[in-house]
């Protein structure tokens, strides 16, 4: 119960890696907040699966890339549960498209949704981590925010998540010493939002990968869990890799 009775937001959490870290922090103790923007059902079921597993959990729609939005979910979390000790900012998306013919509104509707809505929620929690003397910020980043051949045909995807390493190494120098900021970088994962891809793609990724498997949302909530956990405590700024890689093969 590495999480007992402290509060967790986590956004993006009706689905795939938000889902499984909601999920992961419950059973270890945590009241999470499960945040959504569409996926009110899916929110619903997660919420109801954590009560019936002995946890709390309540689901409250936001859209994080709107500052009043960002808000009214803070301001509904402490009202549920009085603290906030971790902050998942893990809502995001990630549109295929050929970067020629993108146009404008893909890049606005990708920096949004991954970047600044990082941005505004830390933001939003800080002041009350630093009144708490005590809190945790982990970012949902991804091994393509540093480098990965098979990720940068997503032009605004990579660069969403290289600001996102960048914001998180800010905050850290920023918020210390009361609260740390990390971040998770997943490699590929397979959710809904990765979808299907290309066969030969996923055997190129297979082989420049020594674990020879993809990584499963499980794999993401653990290393969540350990940026959550007072196991971390000393632990700030940094970038975890999650991706059946070393760093090395990255650069």
């Amino acid at each position: 119960m590495k999480l007992d009775g402290r509060v967790a937001l986590v956004t993006g959490a009706s689905r795939g890696i938000g889902s499984a870290i909601a999920r992961r922090f419950a059973q270890e103790g945590a009241k999470v907040v499960v945040n959504y923007n569409l996926s009110e059902e899916n929110a619903a079921r997660l919420t109801e699966e954590i009560r019936k597993g002995g946890g709390e959990s309540r689901a409250v729609r936001a859209d994080v890339s709107d500052a009043g939005d960002v808000k009214r979910l803070v301001q509904k979390t402490i009202e549920a549960y009085g603290r906030i000790d971790i902050l998942v900012n893990n809502a995001g998306v990630l549109i295929r498209n050929t970067f020629l013919d993108a146009d404008e509104t893909v890049w606005d509707r990708t920096i949004d949704s991954n970047l600044k809505s990082a941005y505004l929620c830390s933001k939003e929690v800080a002041p009350i981590m630093l009144k708490q003397k005590k809190g945790k910020i982990v970012n949902i980043s991804s091994n393509s925010g540093s480098y990965h051949p098979s990720a940068m045909e997503f032009v605004e995807y990579v660069a969403s998540k290289a600001g996102m390493n960048g914001l998180t190494r800010a905050l850290a120098l920023k918020l210390g010493p009361y609260i740390t900021v990390n971040a998770v970088c997943p490699g590929w994962i397979k959710t809904d939002m990765t979808g299907d891809s290309d066969p030969e793609v996923e055997k190129r990724i297979l082989g420049e990968t020594p674990m020879k498997r993809f990584g499963t949302v499980g794999d993401v909530a653990n290393a969540a869990l350990y940026l959550a956990s007072d196991d971390s405590d000393f632990v700030t700024g940094e970038l975890l890799l999650v991706s059946g890689r070393s760093r090395d093969a990255l650069d």
